[in-house]
């Protein structure tokens, strides 16, 4: 998410992931790290141009929004690993394929797709 901030800024960002940039939009990864962190996008946004360190910013969300805890942390990272892989975003991650003229199942979840 912050990268994506930095290239949007920079005028780098792909034209297709500027719809799923920020809060948005309902569902996106970006909307979803916010509440879970409880703090604001544009905010967030405001504070990553000042160009503090990917570290510096995590501290700064935690100051200004909330610091899970490890378990807490521990389910979130594994619900977004496996975000699309039998569960409501499954539909979604198969729209995105045939974006691209792939088909269902040639990647299981979000994350292998954005990579």
């Amino acid at each position: 998410m912050l990268d994506k901030m930095r290239l949007a800024a920079a005028g780098k960002l792909p034209e297709g992931w500027q719809a799923m940039r920020g809060a948005a939009t309902k569902g996106t990864f970006d909307g979803r790290c916010c509440s879970f962190l409880h703090i604001d996008y544009a905010a967030l946004e405001a504070e990553t141009l000042k160009g503090g360190s990917d570290a510096e910013l995590l501290a700064w969300a935690f100051a200004n929004g909330r610091q899970p805890s490890e378990e807490e942390i521990e389910v979130w990272n594994g619900f977004m690993t496996k975000r699309g892989w039998r569960d409501a975003g499954t539909q979604r991650l198969n729209e995105r394929l045939a974006e691209i003229g792939l088909p269902p199942g040639t990647v299981q979840t979000m994350f292998e797709f954005i990579d």
